[in-house]
């Protein structure tokens, strides 16, 4: 099968799942789910041997999504990961494939209130993900129901035998049902996770996706740590003080919107940008292309699909500004650059969460990719001066400035103003709308607005009753199954609160929120109106994306001298 062909169409998978995948933007299928896909479809079990970074959560997700019953509430599907952050992980991703398909997904693990759990569980889902240890204790509470189980998936298996859980896995296997499909998924397959396949699995089918060490020696690689509110300021300071004149800049974006979007804001601030994706026909893209190749542009900014296939010897800095799903397609992204010999320069965004990916590909090139700061914006302006000056110098050695050289001297004596003052005015002009200096943009923390695509909600119930941040975020993730991280600022007052939330889930939230408690009272959670909101001064005591938490609501007094 033709890799560059395939699409997520070609496995039948229903309408919802494939408007979700488009939303998500993946393009094209991995290897690890080209082969994978199809075989749990059919009902085989499978033991897949590939690595972290593959693609192989939608590998086991999608097929799984398309077969459940969304309008059953019993615990049908369970993936037991080795460690809550990429429990979290998979739950995310499992939701977010499921959206449309209205499936509950519930990842649980130690450290977590297990009472919350309780609740949850009791209210219904579909879908757990869970650590050993925490599917355990509620397999002996008789809190999780194992009757309707009808898929297991045991990911990164290998990672839970060298944790000692091997054990564990094995108990909750042996509770599991007979009747059941069951995949296996593991970077390497010692003997104790052949033996569990060969006991716990039925006539499964083995996909080895080939593990090759990649390695880029002539290209700088570099990674910078940002939050995903940072990354347009990030790239910016970035473009301003790592590119050469001259040089093209590729830049790679995971979803479509996401290649427009950034272009846009790109051209915002006066840069030749342009997207190039998947929807782009042929000629489109041969188009930007050329244009990059000419020189008329100097950033595009493109998906993976979109990508292929194309070779522009300018491009003197590839930056991923989104991580890519897997290990594979960031050598083929960086590999843009450092052609015929030359050197070329690699940067990638990680934020806070995407680590573990971060040392994924360093094991997948052999190479370790040196931490850097995001540049300053004092870094920026020595840069902007440092190009200047260079522009100035050029042009007194190479242009004949006669003319200007009499217009200067006519200046001093009809102003009396001195020669440096002058030569500063004409620089001064001659930089336009674009000072040397920078202006610092306000940090997302202060900026007290909604922001796009967010919905305020009016929430009855506030400091007096108790509630904390958390106790917000837990409801609405619990009860609407809205990720954590997408929640957005938070404000506590006496009696009431407010809480941001992306538009897309205002629906789901009324709906399933409507009579729920937090903290014993009634929260009438409501779309915040003008009225409800006026007078009341900003106070950010929580941002779910990593803000800060200021548990009075309030400034510290000053100190007294």
């Amino acid at each position: 099968m033709d890799e560059i062909q395939a699409s997520f169409g070609q496995f039948g998978l229903s309408d919802p799942l494939i408007r979700a995948i488009e939303e998500v933007g993946y393009e094209a299928p991995t290897p690890i789910q080209l082969k994978t896909i199809p075989l749990l479809l059919e009902g085989r079990d499978v033991i897949g041997q590939a690595q972290t970074g593959t693609g192989k959560t939608a590998a086991f997700a999608l097929p799984i999504l398309e077969q459940l019953n969304p309008r059953r509430k019993e615990v049908q599907a369970l993936v037991l990961t080795p460690t809550r952050e990429l429990g979290i992980q998979v739950a995310e991703a499992m939701y977010s494939y499921g959206k449309h398909l209205g499936v509950r997904v519930l990842p649980v693990y130690g450290g977590q209130s297990i009472g919350k759990q309780i609740h949850r569980l009791e209210s219904g889902v579909q879908v757990v993900v869970g650590t050993p240890g925490r599917i355990m204790d509620h397999l002996r509470r008789g809190t999780l129901d194992f009757s309707n189980l009808r898929f297991i998936v045991l990911d990164e298996a290998d990672e839970m035998l060298r944790m000692g859980f091997i054990e564990d896995v094995e108990w909750i296997l042996s509770n599991a049902p007979e009747e059941r499909q069951t995949a296996l998924f593991s970077a390497t397959i010692p003997a104790e996770v052949r033996r569990i396949a060969d006991r716990y699995l039925k006539d499964p089918v083995m996909v080895e996706i080939e593990h090759r060490t990649m390695t880029v020696p002539t290209i700088d690689q570099r990674y910078v740590m940002v939050s995903e509110a940072q990354k347009v300021g990030a790239l910016a300071n970035v473009l301003e003080t790592q590119t050469a004149p001259g040089e093209a800049v590729l830049i790679f974006a995971r979803t479509k919107t996401g290649t427009a979007d950034l272009a846009e804001k790109l051209q915002a601030r006066g840069y030749a940008a342009e997207a190039m994706h998947g929807d782009m026909n042929q000629v489109q893209r041969e188009n930007v292309v050329r244009r990059l190749r000419s020189g008329q542009l100097e950033i595009v900014v493109a998906t993976d699909v979109a990508a292929r296939g194309w070779d522009v010897d300018r491009i003197g800095m590839v930056v991923n500004y989104d991580i890519p799903y897997d290990t594979e397609s960031y050598v083929h992204r960086i590999g843009r650059t450092g052609r015929a010999g030359r050197t070329g320069k690699a940067l990638l965004f990680v934020t806070p969460r995407q680590k573990r990916m971060l040392r994924d590909i360093e094991r997948y090139t052999g190479q370790r990719i040196e931490p850097v700061k995001v540049p300053s914006p004092a870094d920026v302006a020595a840069r902007r001066t440092q190009i200047f000056k260079e522009r100035i110098l050029k042009t007194l050695e190479e242009e004949d400035l006669e003319l200007y050289l009499n217009l200067v001297e006519e200046l001093v004596e009809e102003s009396g103003y001195d020669i440096s003052e002058i030569a500063a005015a004409a620089a001064r002009l001659a930089r336009g709308d674009k000072p040397l200096e920078v202006v610092i943009e306000p940090a997302p923390e202060e900026v007290s607005q909604t922001e796009e695509g967010m919905v305020r909600l009016f929430i009855h119930a506030g400091r007096q009753a108790g509630v904390r941040p958390a106790d917000i975020v837990g409801a609405i993730a619990n009860e609407a199954g809205v990720p954590g991280r997408a929640i957005g600022a938070i404000d506590i007052y006496n009696h009431f609160s407010f809480v941001d939330i992306p538009a897309q889930y205002l629906d789901r939230v009324l709906e399933r929120m409507d009579g729920v408690t937090i903290r014993s009272q009634k929260a009438d959670i409501r779309v915040a109106t003008p009225k409800d909101q006026k007078g009341v001064p900003p106070q950010r005591d929580f941002k779910s994306r990593g803000k800060r938490f200021n548990p009075r609501g309030r400034k510290k007094p000053p100190r007294r001298e």
